[in-house]
């Protein structure tokens, strides 16, 4: 019985998260990317989160992780008491959720918060991508309620080393300026030019 009740609980929790992300990215596909180490057991044992596929959002792909809103995972607070990861694409890649599954268990080590960049070397194996810029999406953070919760998202954008440098000297919103107004954002883009140049 109380197998039964973990399961209803779980499975209540799933579908109040999926109901909410749809409104913001649209209606999810059937395909979940899911993690070979679940995200339940750990850092120790390297686990990762699950993540949804959003297959038309803005003329792209989303990619959202679907394992810690509404959760008590051990999570540390950052602009939500808990929330998830996205990554947006203009075509299917499946670096895309590899990134934001393994970036979810650093979310309980460290905080992270809109405005902050990570470097990633050359995790999507391209010529100009190496740093993710986290921030809101397209009009103001995305949130809502689970589970007694203020849950949200958090974008993932990838980032060219001169943008990355551009964010240090003018700050996060001056280089989202530059992304949007070069039709970059909300889009992580392998291989692309750099908006930003070296001086």
């Amino acid at each position: 019985m109380k197998s039964e009740n973990t399961h209803d609980n779980w499975e209540a929790t799933w579908n109040s998260r999926m109901a909410a992300l749809s409104e913001f990215f649209g209606p999810s596909a059937d395909k979940v990317f899911h993690a070979t180490i679940p995200f339940h057991l750990g850092s120790d044992l390297g686990g990762q989160a699950d993540v949804v596929f959003f297959p038309s959002y803005i003329g792209g792909f989303a990619y959202v992780t679907s394992e810690m809103s509404g959760e008590d995972v051990g999570q540390i607070e950052g602009d939500f008491s808990s929330y998830e990861l996205a990554i947006c694409t203009r075509s299917e890649n499946q670096k895309a959720p590899d990134i934001i599954s393994r970036l979810a268990r650093y979310t309980c080590d460290a905080r992270l918060i809109a405005g902050e960049s990570m470097d990633i070397g050359d995790f999507f194996g391209d010529d100009s991508i190496r740093a993710l810029l986290f921030c809101h999406p397209e009009g103001g953070p995305i949130s809502f309620e689970l589970n007694q919760r203020k849950c949200g998202v958090l974008l993932c954008i990838g980032i060219t080393k001169y943008e990355l440098e551009m964010k240090i000297k003018k700050g996060s919103d001056a280089l989202i300026s530059l992304l949007k107004k070069n039709g970059v954002f909300p889009f992580t883009e392998p291989n692309r030019q750099s908006v930003y140049s070296k001086p």
